[in-house]
């Protein structure tokens, strides 16, 4: 398991419609390095801080994944998923995917 997994991923809207699945330090640091500049502020800047500590030392996980999450909600882009997206659900019960 990767070391820099978080203990349950995150969901934000990504553009109009994508539900994009935030489950660890990398995949966070990139959607925060890809949003927009203009949109960039303190609450930003502290989620990536947070990061990038996470990323590069001991920093925890649990702390970044939390900086993340009120990113997230500030920005209005954090889904609450209640239920698994199809592609997790399993086919006629035997478990895994469907091929």
């Amino acid at each position: 398991m990767n070391d820099r997994m978080f203990d349950s991923p995150l969901f934000v809207k990504s553009g109009s419609s994508l539900i994009q699945e935030i489950a660890c330090i990398e995949d966070a640091l990139e959607f925060l390095y890809e949003w927009p500049k203009n949109r960039r502020g303190p609450i930003y800047h502290t989620a990536l801080r947070a990061c990038q500590r996470a990323f590069d030392s001991d920093f925890p996980r649990k702390a970044a994944r939390d900086a993340f999450s009120g990113f997230a909600k500030a920005a209005k882009i954090l889904e609450e998923v209640s239920a698994p997206p199809p592609w997790m659900v399993s086919v006629g019960g035997r478990g895994g995917l469907a091929a």
